[in-house]
């Protein structure tokens, strides 16, 4: 039956899109999703989704969280996104490549002298240098700043030897709500300690979180982190994301 002239259409919104499995794949730390989701009008760009272990992690529909991960790292170092820094600004280590937000947004500021990004998934490393989010990257990874570390964050932490100027973790929905539960031990006072160790004196952890973590901030100041806050994040509807931060005194 033809639809009335005068009865409006319904509007079709980003949950209520066709969803495609592009690729899923069993590793070492369970299950890796990457979903298609299309666009909700004509024309748009389709919202690709990573899933970990039955978990949503996140989306290409916004990057508001990620890059500002990123911007209040480097507000906490007191330095301009604009300032030239090859080779002598600050070194930046992310914690999570996700969807790319954060390194294509980092290396898109001339600061920082040097960018690496810690990720364990092969999967998600394909994604981006072969698959549907190779766009999102492509750039960063052409910069000659910008190094890709194959590697466990919390294993990276507790052993590598590089010492950074900020540390922007995004590997979980916050502190309260891993992925794995291995990556609990990033949280806890061991990991919190490994994280200080990998910062030069002054420098910052910035760490991203779906809801606010009032234990979580407790936990950075045993640690000896100083100067602890949060920053809250926009949301649509709901409690607020939040970045906590934190500086490593010494």
């Amino acid at each position: 039956m033809p639809v009335p002239t005068s009865m409006p259409l319904p509007v079709p919104t980003p949950a209520s899109m066709p969803v495609s499995t592009l690729d899923r794949r069993d590793g070492p730390y369970g299950e890796v999703v990457l979903r298609r989701r299309e666009a909700a009008a004509p024309g748009g760009e389709p919202v690709y989704e990573i899933i970990a272990n039955g978990c949503f992690l996140m989306d290409t529909s916004d990057g508001r969280s990620e890059r500002l991960l990123v911007d209040a790292a480097l507000a906490a170092l007191g330095r301009n996104p604009a300032e030239g820094g090859a080779g002598t600004g600050p070194a930046l280590l992310l914690g999570g490549l996700g969807v790319g937000f954060s390194l294509a947004h980092a290396a898109a500021q001339p600061v920082w002298g040097r960018i690496a990004v810690a990720e364990r998934e092969e999967a998600i490393i394909d994604w981006h240098r072969r698959g549907a989010l190779s766009s999102v990257t492509a750039d960063a990874f052409a910069d000659p700043r910008v190094s890709l570390l194959r590697a466990d964050l919390v294993t990276l932490l507790r052993e590598g030897p590089d010492r950074f100027d900020a540390l922007c973790l995004d590997i979980d929905n916050g502190p309260d709500w891993t992925v794995t539960e291995d990556n609990r031990n990033l949280y806890s006072a061991a990991g919190l300690a490994s994280c200080r160790a990998r910062l030069r004196p002054g420098g910052v952890l910035a760490v991203w979180s779906a809801r606010p973590s009032e234990a979580f901030g407790t936990a950075m100041r045993n640690a000896g982190f100083s100067s602890v806050r949060t920053e809250e994040v926009p949301v649509a509807r709901g409690v607020p994301d939040v970045i906590h931060l934190g500086r490593n005194p010494s």
